[in-house]
């Protein structure tokens, strides 16, 4: 089994929804919105979810409801790290957070990405906020995937790794002999 998720995302002004409970498959929901939507959508279904059962709260069985494509869910409340997934692997973080993580009190939130593109950013970033701590779950190689594109990054990291202008300076005056004066430590 493949996740093509991320292989979809990648195509411009395709819009990639991915969805997990019967909440977002129900013709109500993501699809219904997939179907009206003017830009071209590709509707992801994981085969494993079949069969499934899921419980479907009295909003989505009015036929007015239909879930605006490009909003995440909040699946589970945490304080102590975020878990954004989708599909089969939002089963999997429930299951982590509610059986093992919470046991060891660490209160985890799990995010349903639902939609792949576009991403719920302004969400994710919120919930990273709150709990200042990412974990991103799917089932795609680990390699260009839909977390790369979540995954925050440190600016004072990103100097550290990245060669900055004196770190170019600096290497070309040693590799001409010149003299390098030493960096200002703060």
């Amino acid at each position: 089994m493949q996740c093509y998720a991320a292989w979809y995302a990648h195509v411009p002004g395709l819009k990639v929804l991915d969805p997990y409970s019967a909440e977002d498959f129900f013709f109500r929901c993501l699809m219904k919105a997939a179907i009206r939507d003017p830009d071209p959508v590709v509707f992801l279904e994981n085969e494993l979810l079949y069969g499934e059962s899921f419980p479907v709260s009295a909003e989505v069985l009015d036929c007015r409801f239909s879930l605006p494509i490009g909003k995440a869910k909040v699946e589970r409340q945490g304080k102590d790290v975020t878990i954004t997934t989708f599909s089969k692997m939002v089963e999997y973080a429930l299951q982590v957070s509610t059986d093992i993580l919470a046991k060891e009190g660490i209160s985890a939130e799990v995010i349903n990405l639902r939609s792949i593109r576009p991403l719920d950013r302004a969400a994710i970033n919120a919930y990273v906020r709150k709990t200042n701590r990412l974990v991103t779950l799917e089932e795609g190689f680990p390699q260009h995937g839909i977390g790369t594109e979540i995954c925050p990054y440190a600016v004072n990291l990103e100097r550290m790794a990245v060669p900055q202008v004196d770190d170019i300076v600096r290497a070309a005056k040693q590799a001409c002999y010149r003299a390098v004066p030493m960096a200002a430590t703060a």
